[in-house]
């Protein structure tokens, strides 16, 4: 879910799963078909992840959900990163720290989402937090532009189905989506700071550890002995890989050859991927006023990506 990098700051979509550092790179001598096909798959990947938790909550809960999917992940990227614990300074540790209480704070607010609308809109309002962290970085007055279509989006979704509004959906569950929107920009920054501090996906995997350390208590509280089911248990890894590990494994591998900008570009179409997962999974079909809600969201992302990557140029012959 992250781009662990400064540039991701200016990037309003990266996913809400770990994710790669946003490494630029030549497009390999296959041109750049060969990476977006691995960042498209991550993406994919990521949000039938998603519907995939949807259909284990009847078993596990939110909560509990949660907590095996930050459990599984950890000890899968603890195992192959084995990162080094020793010679880190205090403000190190308190910089992972926050970031896996901004990671587990995130994925908590957005399965609870999950529960109660539809997957498809829950990623559509959790990007708005990464989209408003955009524009208030950028400070251009273009990227205000991206900001009032993706609230007309917004406000088009939560009227689609009639109720006036955003009334029309679960108030509870687009206020978990919101503030994992909040949680999603919280991770960035510090997913950014964390990639300074620390070499290769170590801080991501120690972050992924104090995220499930943070979570097993909640979800052990809400599912008990449920979450030792056998089945809950491969539903649960499966969540994990998923959502976390082959998403990261597909996009570090992509970004070794993709530019960042492109990189995030393409992170623009997770409503849109969302949407579709939800409709093959979860049988959850949008109406034509939803699907172009979102629509105008991914359009004022990619718009607010595009608006970033074009100051960055700008900018580096006044260096």
């Amino acid at each position: 879910m992250t781009t662990p990098d400064a540039s991701a700051v200016a990037a309003p979509v990266v996913s809400s799963q770990p994710r790669s550092d946003a490494g630029a790179g030549g497009s390999g001598r296959f041109g750049p078909l060969g990476p977006v096909g691995l960042v498209l798959a991550g993406g994919v990947s990521v949000q039938f992840g998603g519907a995939l938790a949807v259909t284990l909550m009847p078993r596990a809960g939110a909560l509990g959900v949660v907590a095996l999917r930050l459990l599984v992940a950890a000890v899968v990227l603890l195992v192959v990163c084995r990162p080094r614990l020793r010679g880190h300074s205090r403000a190190d540790w308190g910089t992972v720290v926050a970031f896996g209480v901004a990671m587990s704070a995130m994925n908590g607010l957005f399965y609870q989402a999950l529960d109660r609308i539809p997957l498809g809109v829950a990623v559509t309002l959790e990007v708005l937090g990464p989209l408003a962290l955009s524009v208030v970085v950028s400070r251009r007055a273009l990227n205000l532009v991206w900001a009032a279509l993706a609230l007309a989006g917004v406000f088009l979704l939560g009227g689609a189905g009639g109720g006036g509004g955003l009334g029309a959906l679960d108030p509870v569950g687009v206020a978990f989506a919101l503030g994992a929107g909040v949680m999603w920009a919280a991770y960035i920054v510090f997913s950014a700071r964390t990639g300074r501090r620390f070499p290769q996906a170590d801080g991501l995997a120690l972050a992924m550890a104090v995220g499930a350390l943070l979570f097993l208590p909640l979800g052990l509280a809400e599912s008990g002995t449920k979450l030792a089911d056998p089945v809950t248990l491969g539903l649960g890894a499966g969540v994990a890989v998923l959502s976390s590990v082959l998403p990261y494994t597909l996009e570090l591998l992509a970004l070794r050859r993709l530019p960042a900008s492109t990189f995030a570009v393409m992170m623009s179409l997770e409503p849109a991927l969302a949407a579709t997962a939800g409709f093959l999974v979860l049988d959850q079909a949008l109406s034509a006023v939803q699907a172009a809600a979102i629509a105008l969201v991914v359009a004022a992302s990619m718009g607010a990506v595009r608006t970033q990557v074009g100051r960055a140029k700008t900018a580096v012959p006044e260096a």
